[in-house]
């Protein structure tokens, strides 16, 4: 692969995300942990990653599945100690696999010492100033400072027993940080070093666009003048280390121009790529975001990034097999129909569309074994405050979060030892027997040996990752591009078969060719042109 060898190795990646209390638990209390990742790492070096990234793993009373973070500097026991942190990214290493940690720079939790101290000091205190506490309106001061709403429903504003209010894009429990504080800047600054001298190769840095704010002037808290300083400041820290360190944002923008300037040369490496997540399943979409999102990279020369799905997005295959194939948080109901099998073929096909494009490429643990959104969770096992704060409208992240399946015939289907003493901690679905790794391996045709397959040949090809590509003459429901003049790849988003370009081979296709050699719909084919 161009970039396999090169420092800049987020330019071609394929990067695996660990949810870490569903990837795999390691002494059996029912939660994953680090004793599970590091068991399961010659699975993830035998799919063919580049990297991982794990997902906050910092003492947190679990407000938000752990992006209420009480301290930054440790792990949280029920994952396991420092110390294991430090063995999982040298043996992560050993295997060839890069370590991405996540930073969470907008807010903690409101169990961190800061904001304890901040409870406990006076109104206009400096401990105080490191958040934004306010006095609130009307004659007795009881009415929030502002009508912000929280971006997990509800207001934005909690109210403290002195009176005075503290702001929270989020839950009530992840309290903002003021960072024209200089202190708030200085700390995660050494936050950033603390990490990267424990060898971690890249920092994800959630909710990157919103830090800087002034909540009683505007109510527009996204990519604020000043944002641009903090990630300078990051970058200059990141290029003091051998190899470089990659700096990776959460930037959930609609504006394309905006989203680019992150990504200048002094600043973010990569940016995750929203607006071709969230696209429906259609032709024309798809490749309207494909071609915006590569000329909005090109003028900074940053790598683009692809990606289905996530921790907080309705798994690909529940999506694609509904009417509205799209993702919106707002839109997220109970109830919505879903033909699985479609969703299936889709995502089958649309794995494919991304591993070619030109960039790096992420993987939400789970999507390669095909698994489907849980969505018929009691209520009261649910956790997510997007459920909680929306009053049970929105069934809210927790489905996409359920225990990976890895062997046997029912739960825990290996997520735990056989001697548990907990059960997982979300339960999984009986129909997930046939989806477990074990199922699965081995199997041809199956959703994971079609992952295998096709990292293997992104790999090993040196037209895929990073660089140029150019779109091939084809039917309107038809995506057909090529990387140079060897590799091309068709996806047929139609009703009908499509027709393939001129080929020697086809080194990977989602579903088998008809009889003819066409390409069936809701498929795509990886194609030796000479």
């Amino acid at each position: 692969m161009a970039d396999q060898h090169h420092q800049a190795w987020w330019r071609s990646a394929a990067i695996y995300q660990v949810y870490l209390r569903s990837f795999a638990d390691g002494n059996g209390d029912g939660v994953g942990d680090l004793a599970g990742l590091r068991s399961r790492l010659p699975y993830l070096a035998g799919l063919g990653v580049d990297a991982i990234w794990i997902v906050p793993w910092y003492p947190s009373p679990l407000a938000d599945g752990g992006y209420d973070v009480a301290d930054f500097r440790a792990i949280d026991p029920i994952f396991g100690t420092l110390a294991e942190a430090e063995k999982l990214i040298e043996e992560a290493h050993d295997a060839g696999i890069r370590v991405i940690c996540d930073i969470v720079p907008n807010h903690c939790s409101d169990q961190h010492a800061w904001f304890q101290k901040a409870l406990a000091s006076a109104p206009g205190s400096p401990e105080r100033d490191l958040f934004w506490f306010r006095k609130g309106r009307g004659p007795e001061g009881d009415q929030p400072p502002t009508d912000l709403q929280s971006i997990f429903g509800g207001p934005a504003w909690t109210r403290v027993p002195d009176g005075e209010w503290y702001l929270h894009l989020f839950a009530s429990e992840q309290p903002d940080f003021n960072w024209d504080h200089p202190a708030v800047r200085d700390e995660f600054e050494d936050i950033v070093r603390f990490w990267l001298d424990r060898g971690i190769d890249g920092i994800r840095i959630d909710s990157a666009a919103v830090l800087i704010k002034d909540p009683l002037v505007s109510d527009d808290y996204e990519d604020n003048e000043g944002i641009h300083d903090v990630y300078q400041s990051w970058r200059r820290i990141s290029d003091t280390y051998t190899p470089p360190r990659a700096l990776i944002g959460e930037v959930w923008l609609p504006d394309h121009e905006a989203f680019a300037r992150y990504l200048a040369p002094n600043e973010l490496h990569t940016a995750f790529n929203f607006a071709f997540l969230n696209a429906p399943w259609e032709a024309a979409r798809l490749r309207y975001e494909i071609d915006m999102t590569l000329e909005v990279h090109a003028p900074v020369s940053a790598p683009a990034t692809w990606v289905l799905s996530n921790h907080d997005v309705t798994r690909e295959v529940t999506r694609f097999g509904r009417e509205s194939t799209n993702f919106s948080f707002a839109e997220k109901r109970y109830n919505v129909p879903s033909d699985l099998a479609l969703g299936t073929r889709r995502a089958r096909a649309a794995a494919l569309l991304i591993m070619s494009l030109p960039g790096a490429v992420y993987l939400y643990q789970g999507e390669e074994l095909g698994l489907e959104e849980v969505e018929d969770l009691d209520d009261d096992l649910r956790e997510d405050p997007m459920y909680h704060r929306s009053g049970g409208t929105n069934p809210g992240r927790d489905g996409c979060r359920v225990p990976l399946p890895w062997s046997g015939d029912g739960a825990p289907f290996g997520f735990s030892s056989a001697d548990a003493t907990g059960n997982p901690w979300l339960p999984q679905p009986a129909t997930w027997a046939g989806k477990t790794v074990a199922a699965q391996e081995g199997v041809e045709g199956s959703f994971l040996e079609l992952y295998r397959r096709a990292l293997s040949v992104r790999g090993a090809e040196p037209s895929l990752g990073d660089g140029p590509m150019r779109w091939l003459d084809s039917a309107p429901d038809v995506l057909a591009f090529a990387r140079d003049d060897t590799f091309a790849n068709v996806t047929n988003l139609g009703t009908a078969p499509a027709t393939l370009p001129p080929h020697r081979e086809v080194l990977v296709s989602s579903v088998p060719l008809n009889d003819d050699g066409t390409l069936p719909p809701d498929a795509s084919a990886w194609l030796r042109l000479s």
